[in-house]
């Protein structure tokens, strides 16, 4: 603790609990016998503590007395028995001690004061060493051994201590305190939870330290590096304006231990390791191993971070299976393992993934923590057989020892962190540095490698989605220019899908793409002729709703026929007979949507249709029972297919008790639940987020595990701050199906005023218009600042399941996804709109390539479509963005690792993806997507003969000899054509509409035959 900060007190209710938890476990042990391992049989247990030495800040004693006091207070004697406990202390400490005797279901607790009068204390002493004797009749006294303290009351006590000791028998006890202080209750929990938030906090502080010392040259060493990181924890200041909402005590703070800096190729990974006085290495290829601890309230965290400075391929290898390693170890982890079975299981996992790496791994990969920093009892090595327990805190701390990096200095690589609890990324982008063009000024060097690549037009060069630029030195890029460079990037990546496509479907069809077969269904009307309705008898055509059947008299009997099997049915009048046909659905009839419909056996005899001819009207209402039944049966398997890719989803673990869930008010959500638009609140428990409307019942479960995107848009430039979840499979949110969810609230000046969330009762003055603004700009930053933090709870509760996105505008275009023009922007990840419904959110991991269609030099908008992975996905269309921006959207495309070729035609997309999915196989032997790059080659100005069979027909378009205000005025009037009317044009014609106006334009300027030609050549649809 920092020193004239401590302030001394007891919970009362704290001791009592912990107390008799510990002596209910001493007292089972003893029951056991003197061969348990925990206690030995031992009748009473002696704990001195004496003057604490600044050499072993870590000892049992000072741990067992901190969980059981709350404190650690030099100068105590406590002699423990089954029945009572026994302080013996000065007069002050004895005065606060006394406040322990109060509350319900009391220890016995008695204590003894000491004096400054030597021989009284001896005296007490003494009476503590008869009280020994007296209740230990076998002189069998715990002890915990090699305790170190120095100071009077402890020289006075082993006086005491030496003369009686040698009647006793004294038997170690520290794995029975041990495994007291192993399992954690709701409070020590919470406390280590701050700790490890803390040292968090202070290891991002440290990456962007490590980022201003590499971009500004400075000479550092490990040394003085420590110990700049050791003056953050003292920093208090800084801490509080990051841990808001939270009320932490900064006085109770301190470091586990001097925080360690290896680099330069020295390291020892050993939790003993200390920062020399080498140099701070950080050249290209370079390691750089930090590891720091927050104690607080004297439970200690622990973190270490591997980061890599411009790493190689086989750094960037070795340090993603060390991640994928500790995301299975951390796995293995639970109730009941033994720990033996934890490192054997590691093992298990290197020898099936990287077996060359085996002989360079740890000897023991963690340990315990708490109140000590390293439990000794709790080591994670192949030879300890405790098992692991809820509510235990491990360090889990993997690496390999050894490892040769032939390229620079560095040699090892390790990752080491408290398990879950420490939320700093260990992703390869956060915990990597690289380096840009020596052409760059040193003001520009990169230090955020999440952010996405920056459009050519900037001076930032583009950086990748990997961690290392394709380039590190100026001299392998001397005679290319930028776009040469993207050329020669995408030719590899085209050649990368073409054998990726080949691999893929060389012996068997892709699950993702295989076909599904239609299945034959078999539909029950009734299970036996009990269940059908009495009106049979009557022998009159009989329309069941309840079965989903209509049952028709043939020769006498009553036969039933499922709705799914008709056809359809149709009623004439002729005279004063009404007729009744009914056509049944059978094999071989070429009736469109249907005609595939499989059959159980289509060799079989099927009524293909039934007229019935009466004079009775009641043939008309059946008639029109008969097609609301058909209506209503369609309706059903509509929402059967639409529901079919739902998954049920495990029940949200809610917090309750004192563990109150983590909540943002006043949020509204989006798609909106039934009712009135009313805010609610977004609260976080143990495996998913729950939304709880605040004028119904209504709520929204989110679970982590279905979480795929977690998106913070901050209010900058918009009306609104949100928090977008984007789900692996859709949920249902009353009726509606979905897989984006969204929690925002309104940042604009209406809706707020100077007090907080109420509506404003006035407007400002033109005198108010600068303090107005000036509120607002506060308000936006208080938003941003607290929806920010929420989020990051948000990634703390998921373990890590997902990261956190945050779009970048600056990197945005405009295009239209749906029937809006709307803001695309780019993520680490994904490529998003959030802020109006429908959203849209594109995963860069699953496109296999985009095309950039309609890319003819006089066009003033341009379109991309998107083909996914999953061939069975629908490709995207983003229509109508501006030519302006066809550099920055290459070059973005680039930078993430997407194959994209660009063509002048708009293609037809429908058929194409059906040839590809009937035979994905042959589609790449015959060249796979290169088809595409045809299409380029072949030029704005020429058709194309041959082609690809993948490519529509040509037909020749007739251009209109109206003018350009004729096609403005036809095509705002298109712009507003309802979705129900599919005679309306699709997007795709008006921008062909668009691109005539466009040209017509261009030959009335430069009144150029040859480029009046090329405006009437044969465009594809």
């Amino acid at each position: 603790m920092r020193e004239g900060r401590e302030q001394l007190r007891f919970d009362a209710k704290t001791f009592h609990k912990r107390a008799r938890t510990f002596l209910s476990s001493w007292k089972a042990s003893l029951n056991r016998g003197p061969s348990d391992e925990l206690f030995k049989g031992a009748t009473a247990i002696l704990i001195a503590v004496g003057d604490m030495v600044d050499e072993y800040p870590y000892q049992k004693s000072l741990a067992f007395e901190a969980w059981l006091l709350g404190n650690e207070i030099s100068g105590v004697l406590l002699l423990l028995t089954p029945e009572k406990i026994h302080f013996v202390t000065n007069e002050n400490k004895a005065a606060l001690l006394e406040d322990l005797k109060q509350g319900e279901k009391q220890v016995p607790i008695e204590i003894h004061k000491r004096t400054r009068d030597s021989n009284h204390n001896r005296k007490l002493f003494e009476q503590i060493a008869a009280i020994v004797k007296e209740i230990s009749p076998e002189k069998r006294i715990g002890i915990i051994p090699k305790q170190r303290y120095s100071g009077g009351f402890i020289e006075d006590w082993n006086k005491v201590y030496d003369e009686i000791k040698t009647d006793l028998v004294e038997v170690d006890v520290s794995s029975g305190v041990a495994s007291s202080l192993a399992i954690k209750d709701e409070d020590e929990l919470k406390t280590i939870r701050n700790a490890s938030k803390i040292s968090s906090l202070i290891m991002r502080r440290v990456y962007d330290t490590l980022g201003t010392i590499i971009d500004e040259g400075k000479d550092m060493t490990h040394e003085k590096f420590a110990d700049e990181i050791q003056i953050m924890f003292e920093d208090d200041k800084w801490l509080e304006g990051r841990i808001s909402g939270q009320d932490l005590d900064f006085g109770k703070l301190e470091s586990c231990y001097t925080p360690i800096i290896q680099s330069g190729g020295n390291y020892d990974l050993k939790t003993s390791a200390q920062s020399d006085e080498g140099k701070l290495h950080t050249e290209i290829g370079g390691i750089v191993l930090c590891s720091l601890g927050a104690r607080y309230k004297y439970y200690c965290s622990n973190i270490g971070r591997t980061i890599l400075i411009q790493p190689n391929k086989t750094q960037e290898k070795n340090y993603q299976f060390l991640i994928d390693l500790q995301r299975h170890v951390v796995d293995t982890v639970k109730d009941g393992t033994k720990i033996r079975d934890v490192y054997s299981k590691a093992i298990d996992f290197i020898k099936n993934k990287r077996p060359d790496l085996e002989k360079f791994f740890l000897k023991t990969i963690g340990f315990g923590m708490g109140l000590e920093f390293r439990e000794g009892n709790y080591i994670l090595s192949p030879k300890n057989t405790r098992e692991l327990k809820n509510g235990m805190i491990l360090n889990l701390s993997l690496g390999f020892q050894g490892l040769v990096n032939e390229n620079p200095t560095d040699e090892q690589i390790t990752n080491e962190r408290s398990a879950i609890l420490t939320d700093f990324s260990k992703k390869l982008d956060s915990v990597s540095y690289t380096f840009k063009d020596e052409t760059e000024s040193d003001q520009e060097a990169k230090k955020e490698n999440k952010r996405p690549a920056k459009p050519t037009e900037t001076k930032k060069s583009p950086p990748k989605k990997s961690a290392v630029l394709r380039s590190k030195f100026r001299s392998e890029e001397q005679h290319e220019t930028p776009d040469q460079r993207r050329r020669q990037h995408q030719r590899e990546l085209a050649a990368q899908k073409q054998a990726e496509g080949l691999a893929r479907f060389a012996e068997s069809d892709d699950p993702q793409t295989s076909q599904q077969q239609a299945v034959f269904q078999k539909f029950e009307s009734y299970k036996r002729d009990s269940s059908m309705p009495k009106e049979i008898k009557e022998l009159k055509i009989v329309v069941d709703p309840r079965n989903d059947s209509i049952i028709l008299p043939i020769f006498g009997l009553a036969v039933p026929f499922h709705i799914s099997t008709l056809k359809n049915a149709s009623k004439t009048e002729e005279g004063d007979y009404v007729y009744l046909r009914l056509n049944f659905l059978t094999p071989n009839q070429a009736t469109g949507k249907k005609e595939d419909m499989p059959f159980d056996d289509s060799d079989a005899n099927f009524v293909r249709a039934v007229t019935y001819r009466s004079t009775d009207p009641y043939l008309s209402e059946v008639h029109k029972k008969i097609l609301d039944l058909k209506k209503t049966a369609a309706k059903k398997e509509a929402e059967r297919k639409e529901r079919a890719d739902i998954i049920e989803q495990d029940k949200l673990i809610e917090l309750r008790g004192r563990r109150r869930p983590q909540r943002l008010p006043d949020v509204f959500a989006r798609p909106g639940l039934e009712g009135k638009r009313a805010p609610g609140e977004l609260e976080i428990h143990q495996n998913g987020l729950r939304y709880n409307s605040s004028k119904t019942n209504q709520k929204i479960d989110i679970l982590f595990s279905n979480v795929q995107h977690l998106f913070f848009q901050p209010c900058d430039h918009e009306l609104i701050v949100l928090l977008h979840v984007h789900l692996k499979n859709p949920v249902m949110i009353g009726k509606k199906k979905t897989k984006d969810i969204q929690f925002y609230r309104e940042a604009s000046d209406v809706q707020f005023d100077e007090t907080g969330n109420r509506k404003r009762k006035y407007r400002y003055g033109d005198e108010d218009e600068l303090g107005a603004e000036q509120e607002e700009r506060r308000r936006r930053i208080l938003l941003n600042k607290e929806f920010k933090l929420f989020a990051e709870k948000i990634f703390e509760a998921s373990d890590g399941r997902f990261e956190i996105d945050v779009p970048y505008r600056d990197l945005g275009f405009n295009g239209v996804p749906y029937r809006t023009n709307v803001l695309l922007q780019p993520t680490t990840e994904c490529l998003v709109h959030l802020t109006d419904p429908p959203f849209l959110v594109i995963t860069i991991a699953d496109i296999e390539v985009a095309h950039l269609e309609r890319v003819v030099y006089g066009l003033k908008h341009f379109d991309i479509v998107f083909v996914f992975k999953d061939y069975s996905r629908t490709p995207i269309h983003i229509n109508t963005i501006p030519m302006e921006q066809l550099e920055n959207v290459k070059e973005w495309l680039d930078s993430v690792d997407v194959s994209f070729t660009e063509g002048p035609h708009n293609l037809n997309w429908g058929p194409i993806m059906k040839t590809i999915k009937e035979n994905p196989a042959e589609f790449y032997r015959i060249g796979g997507w290169s088809f595409l790059d045809e299409d380029d080659k072949e030029g704005s100005g020429a058709s194309s003969e041959s082609g690809s069979e993948y490519q529509q027909s040509e037909s020749e378009d007739s251009e209109s000899s109206s003018d350009e205000s004729s096609y403005e005025d036809d095509a705002s009037d298109d712009t507003e054509v309802d979705e129900s009317d599919e005679s309306a044009p699709d997007w795709d014609e008006l921008e062909e509409k668009a691109r005539r106006a466009d040209e017509r334009k261009q030959v009335a300027k430069r009144k150029d035959t040859s480029d009046d030609e090329r405006s009437k050549k044969k465009f594809r649809h």
